[in-house]
């Protein structure tokens, strides 16, 4: 693989301009003296991913403006704005847009029209079918996230769509065909007269990991390919059908890891992709949330440059691809291309985008500023990572007294609850006095629902072992900064606390070392490798989202209850949210026995 410089794209991009003097490449023929330059035309593609039910710049969960510590901006509206811009700028020449998925999840918005006041039972067009429209996209790959409501709900947000839906590897398992639209060939008019169309094929590779992250709604149903493999074989065939640009839009990074196992196909295998599957002209990409102005990837078999961009996530980003053509025998040659990224929070809104939405928006609003309880003093999150805080044991309490009750008088019912939540968020804060959902909502930020299964002492250990890799190690006399406390490859949603046992975790230990005291609660007495306990979990973890050991497997209970809606329902039932409730603290971070806080 290999990335280009600033100046090495300065010099790629620079090729066509100097096209009187030069080859157009390394390695063409040379032109005869006094020939004209041979003439070309240019096509741009605009790409975005994981825009995550952003619409609008809000901020749901504070009731304001969305702001961060870069002052980014986020929503298609603003994504809208940039497209119009560079779509007038560029008039009558071709313009493309293009979005690599995760698009129907992600806010209070989104959520609202899945479970609220679901599409599929009132038939209204969903808000990121509203936006998209109005922005008029020429396709969308499905991400692992549009997976998250069930099939229903995605099939009729793609039928809401005023352009295609693409997932090559999402295979229908009883027929083995694709269950969506693989690609499409799409005939652009590149302007000027006498050039005939050029045929772009856009091929969309959704994520493998849907099979592990949403085994409950896919499993019998659809079978998720290799999207290495997928490429390798579509592309080809859309060569052979006439594709003169081959465009790659895929929900996946390019780290080249997993976040599973080895049991599923590779989670982020962009770059691999480009690297070994010939015919590709560029790839767009998402998944990761990164940001990737420009990244040239070089194929293997015929050493070709595969240009590859990231547009970070939630509307944040723009991806420019500029693509520079010339006709040769009659057929169309790429003679350079390049990639730049443009900020969402250089412009505003557009108002025909917020027009489009701004009724479900003020619903969304309403609904998530209800107060549902009082809260006797502020909870905050910000030192759930590396304290035992009352905000995570709230979470814990809620999701244990659920499983309790649902197990009386079965054969689990004399069997100790224990209950796992991860810091979603550092930053939710239930404030003293009114608590509304966007509060509960801000703690627990995604649409899991709550699973319990059998879990036996020895499993338990295993899984705060695995757990605490989050942290960095830090010798005993270190100074231990929270800020730089995690390993950065570990990202909060995979460090979980357990409640309903003692334990302490010792970050001056090597990895795999560190539960150095692991006790029932309020006792001395060690867990026992063969007790037996039902364990609380969501359903990403059950299914294997995180690799996380023991909890894989048969569960004992799952209602297919949403754990934000039974937080906001426990809240309500109760009227108050009391520390003195459901705080215990259970763990610590030691190192040598001494706390590090």
């Amino acid at each position: 693989m290999t990335s280009s410089s600033g100046a090495s794209r300065r010099q790629v991009l620079a090729v066509a301009a100097a096209a009187a003097t030069a080859p157009l490449l390394a390695g063409a023929p040379a032109r005869a003296a006094g020939a004209a330059p041979a003439k070309t035309w240019d096509l741009t593609i605009l790409g975005t991913s994981d825009t995550h039910g952003n619409v609008y710049n809000w901020d749901y969960y504070k009731d304001a403006e969305f702001d961060d510590s870069k002052h980014n901006d986020v929503g298609v509206a603003k994504l809208a704005t940039l497209v119009n811009q560079i779509r007038a700028e560029r008039k009558g020449k071709a313009t493309l847009v293009l979005d690599a998925g995760d698009t129907i999840q992600g806010t209070p918005l989104a959520t609202y029209y899945a479970k609220q006041e679901p599409i599929t039972v009132t038939g209204e067009t969903h808000p990121m079918a509203n936006a998209m429209n109005v922005l008029n996209y020429d396709a969308v790959t499905l991400g692992n996230h549009e997976f998250n409501y069930g099939l229903p709900l995605l099939a009729k947000w793609i039928e809401q769509l005023g352009f295609p839906a693409l997932a090559a590897n999402a295979i229908n398992e009883k027929t083995g065909k694709p269950a969506y639209l693989p690609y499409v060939i799409k005939p652009v008019n590149l302007g000027g007269h006498g050039a005939p169309a050029l045929n772009v094929g856009i091929l969309g590779l959704t994520n493998p990991g849907v099979a592990i992250w949403d085994k409950g709604n896919v499993e019998g149903k659809l079978i998720f390919a290799d999207m290495i493999e997928t490429a390798a074989k579509w592309v080809p065939i859309m060569r052979d059908r006439g594709a003169d640009l081959v465009i790659i839009s895929a929900h996946g990074g390019d780290s080249g890891t997993s976040s599973y196992g080895p049991e599923l196909p590779n989670e982020n295998p962009v770059a691999l992709i480009a690297e070994q599957v010939p015919g590709i002209d560029a790839i767009l990409f998402g998944h990761a949330h990164n940001e990737v102005p420009e990244k040239f990837v070089t194929n293997k078999t015929t050493g070709e440059q595969v240009l590859t961009s990231e547009p970070s996530r939630w509307g944040q980003r723009l991806t420019r691809m500029d693509f520079t053509l010339t006709r040769e025998k009659g057929r169309w040659k790429v003679v350079a291309k390049g990639s730049t990224m443009l900020n969402t929070n250089t412009v505003v809104e557009d108002p025909t985008v917020l027009a489009a939405v701004r009724g479900q928006h003020t619903k969304t609003v309403d609904y998530v500023n209800k107060v549902v309880a009082q809260c006797t003093v502020e909870l905050s999150a910000v030192e759930s990572r590396y304290k035992d805080t009352p905000i995570l044991d709230f979470i814990n309490h809620v999701q244990t007294d659920v499983v309790t009750k649902a197990l009386s008088g079965t054969a689990y019912a004399g069997l100790p609850v224990l209950s796992i939540a991860a810091p979603f968020s550092r930053t939710a804060v239930f404030p003293q006095g009114d608590v509304r959902i966007r509060d509960l909502a801000g703690l627990y930020v995604y649409d899991n629902t709550l699973e319990a299964v059998v879990i036996s002492g020895a499993e338990v250990k295993a899984y705060l072992e695995y757990s605490a890799k989050y942290f960095k190690t830090f010798a005993v006399g270190d100074t231990v900064d929270p800020a730089n406390i995690s390993d950065p490859a570990v990202p909060d949603y995979n460090y979980d606390v357990i409640s309903g046992v003692d334990y302490d975790i010792d970050i001056s230990k090597p990895v795999g070392q560190r539960i150095t005291r692991l006790v029932l609660p309020g006792t001395d007495t060690p867990v026992a490798a063969d007790a037996q306990f039902v364990i609380a979990v969501n359903n990403y973890r059950r299914s294997g989202g995180g690799n996380f050991p023991g909890v894989v497997k048969t569960q004992v209970y799952n209602e297919q209850q949403e754990i934000r809606q039974l937080l906001i329902e426990w809240a309500q039932a109760k009227g108050a949210i009391n520390p003195a409730d459901f705080f215990v603290p259970n763990w610590k971070l030691v190192r040598a026995g001494v706390p590090v806080f």
